[in-house]
């Protein structure tokens, strides 16, 4: 995925130099409406439209000479380097203004000192408000490629290899034995793989449901009586849609830590509860004492990158808890609206 960009590159987007044009014009029609001023406001809003836009454009300018000096640097001190350029900036175009135009505005020196503080303090207001807006900027631009890293993430912690191998090791050894299984088993890693590669964002959940349904009885297959699944589903079932693949690496995770690290094997509850408009799912699995007593890596198959995703909808939050001996992960889905 790739790396956030410098901030000084999104000022030299041609967008942005429009909205910073846009804005000088904003404040200069501020300025010319300010009570206070009884001369011809519309001498003043060019003049004042003259001086924002030198003070805008010559501190981008300013900045993008700088940009090489200043790549790479702490956002902080970016900032700041843009305050004290437009402020250089500001009382340089008003010591311009005064020594060019000062006859005929009839300015005096107390003038030019008030209309310089002045100017600058407007200046370093905008000045902050820019960087605010900015900052937000980049903030949601850095959230989106995380998403996206999350999304990545997740499609890869769906296909792992040591799954995909042992899948086609049993397929191999059930096609002379048992062709029809061998066939289903097949089907079965074909439509998991359709899911992780493609297909939509959202899902209804009985697709869900029939998806983690295939996955679980090709691990049926290879752990046989270790694997215990049992399923607390209401009839029917609320129609609701959620992000794809969320299921998946819940129960991949269950089988990962309850069954597959354990002798005796162990139990897996995946349960639905639809109550008040409100849809949580629960997958729980037990841990056995051979599981708690040995090194493990813990319960992290693909959860951070489904936390990510289900964040990034804003439709569902994922919870976790853990005991001597279970684990429960939880989905909370939210603003759903079901139908029975």
């Amino acid at each position: 995925m790739q790396a956030q960009r410098d901030p000084l590159e999104s000022l030299s987007h041609p967008a942005s130099l429009l909205w910073v044009l846009i804005a000088g014009e904003c404040v200069a029609a501020i300025l010319a409406m300010a009570p206070g001023y009884s001369a011809n406001r519309w001498v003043y809003f060019g003049l004042a439209s003259l001086g924002v836009q030198w003070v805008s454009l010559l501190t981008l300018a300013s900045l993008m000479v700088l940009r090489k000096v200043l790549s790479g640097r702490h956002a902080l001190l970016i900032a700041c380097t843009a305050l004290a350029l437009m402020q250089v900036v500001t009382l340089a175009v008003t010591a311009l203004v005064f020594w060019t135009l000062g006859d005929y505005l009839h300015l005096g020196d107390h003038h030019w000192r008030a209309l310089a503080f002045q100017l600058s303090g407007v200046a370093l207001l905008i000045a902050m408000l820019g960087m605010g807006a900015l900052h937000n900027h980049l903030r949601l631009r850095q959230l989106a490629v995380r998403a996206k890293q999350a999304e990545l993430d997740a499609l890869t912690a769906r296909v792992q290899p040591h799954f995909l191998f042992n899948t086609l090791n049993m397929a191999v050894a059930l096609v002379h034995a048992k062709p029809q299984q061998a066939e289903q088993l097949l089907l079965d890693l074909s439509e998991l793989f359709r899911a992780a590669l493609g297909g939509p964002d959202d899902v209804h959940l009985a697709d869900e449901i029939m998806l983690a349904k295939r996955y679980l009885d090709i691990e049926s297959l290879r752990f046989g009586a270790r694997l215990r699944v049992r399923w607390i589903l209401p009839a029917p079932l609320p129609n609701i849609l959620l992000p794809r693949l969320t299921l998946q690496p819940l129960i991949e995770n269950a089988v990962h830590h309850g069954v597959e690290g354990t002798t005796d094997g162990g139990e897996i509850t995946i349960a639905v509860i639809d109550s008040l408009g409100s849809v949580r799912i629960e997958v729980r699995n037990t841990l056995s004492n051979i599981a708690n007593g040995r090194p493990n890596p813990g319960h992290g198959i693909g959860l951070p990158a489904l936390r990510g995703r289900l964040a990034e909808s804003g439709r569902a939050t994922l919870s976790i808890q853990k005991s001597e001996f279970a684990f429960l992960a939880t989905i909370s889905l939210t603003n759903q609206v079901t139908t029975r």
